[in-house]
């Protein structure tokens, strides 16, 4: 028999989390097991209440979740199906019991799940640390503290955005990417931004525009001197099709695809359209972050630092080392709880 316990969890921030249009100090987790024969495999729902989920509809969800009619874990499509099917919506619920199935099936075969999907560990690749939108001075302490890292991601989206990519690069000249949070509104001036951008070493753009301004969104992108990445327009794989031609790629996060089975079909999904590829997260403790790092050699662009932007991580697993997303081997999605 498989059982699956979950006990909701709050994470707290080391720094004021601000974005174009909100800021929050802590985030609601739930953190899930699901044990076979004596083997626990944990998995976990991040909920940013940008989202819609909480720990009362993750509740809610998981008391549905009855696996008296699976008695092999290793038939993970059958059960992952299944999950799907007890109700729309509730991404980040179905991705705490996808997370916590892979992990357990993953201990059973005695291996990693980068090693099950053949990937070479060597090939991960750096993670950004995000530098929330703030003051001068914070936004200046915040760069400090991340000297170890190789590449930077910078919320933007107020009508500061300049002073704020001058006040980093008065500290540091790593390359940076820019995360909008669909803070531009006006495709003209976004484009005269994203030039601007371009000359202070930007990489590329993620969500610059409304999610619903799709043709604006085409046309930005097809003038656009850098990548335009996707993150907010989509959430489920059959949403990627649509996007082809209106963003120059995807940002694949768990909690949005409902987990890692989905999120290797999006990667999949994305390169036969030609797509780039750049894989997220949520704030979350290492446990979800280090599911998604299993996938982090396939793609383009990391930004796995979830868990590195709280102080009560209660697990050890995927390290970022001199700012490189680096895979341990134990089995499952590497993760020891602490």
């Amino acid at each position: 028999m498989i059982r699956l316990r979950y006990e909701p969890y709050e994470l707290k921030l080391k720094h004021a989390f601000n974005l174009a249009t909100s800021s929050r100090t802590s985030t609601p987790v739930m953190l899930v097991e699901l044990e076979y024969e004596g083997v626990v495999g944990y998995g976990e729902a991040s909920m940013p209440p940008y989202l819609g989920e909480s720990h009362e509809t993750v509740s809610r969800f998981l008391q549905k979740v009855d696996l008296s009619g699976f008695s092999d874990p290793l038939k993970m499509d059958d059960m992952l199906d299944y999950v799907d099917s007890i109700a729309p919506g509730n991404s980040a619920a179905k991705a705490s019991v996808d997370i916590a199935l892979h992990d357990l099936v993953g201990k059973l075969q005695g291996k990693s799940w980068h090693r099950i999907w053949g990937l070479d560990a060597e090939k991960t690749p750096f993670t950004t640390y995000t530098i929330g939108i703030d003051t001068p001075e914070m936004i200046i302490q915040k760069t400090k503290e991340a000297a170890e890292f190789k590449f930077l991601k910078i919320k933007l989206g107020r009508d500061n955005d300049r002073e704020i990519i001058e006040t980093i690069r008065s500290v540091t000249d790593v390359p940076l990417c820019v995360d909008a949070n669909q803070g531009w509104t006006d495709k003209q001036q976004a484009l005269d931004m994203i030039f601007w951008l371009k000359e202070k070493g930007i990489v590329f753009i993620e969500q610059p525009m409304p999610k619903e301004q799709l043709d604006d969104m085409a046309w930005l992108t097809a003038n656009s001197p850098l990548p335009t990445i996707a993150d907010e327009a989509f959430q489920r794989l059959n949403d990627i099709s649509g996007l082809k031609d209106v963003y120059s790629g995807i940002n694949i996060k768990l909690m949005k695809s409902t987990g890692m089975r989905e999120a290797k079909l999006m990667v999949d999904a994305a390169r036969s359209l030609d797509m780039k590829v750049m894989l997220g997260c949520m704030t979350e403790t290492s446990c979800a972050v280090s599911a998604a790092a299993q996938l982090s050699p396939l793609v383009d662009w990391a930004d796995l630092d979830g868990a590195l932007l709280i102080s009560n991580d209660i697990f050890e697993g995927m390290k970022v080392i001199d700012g490189k997303v680096t895979l341990n081997d134990l089995p499952g999605i590497g993760v020891r709880k602490l």
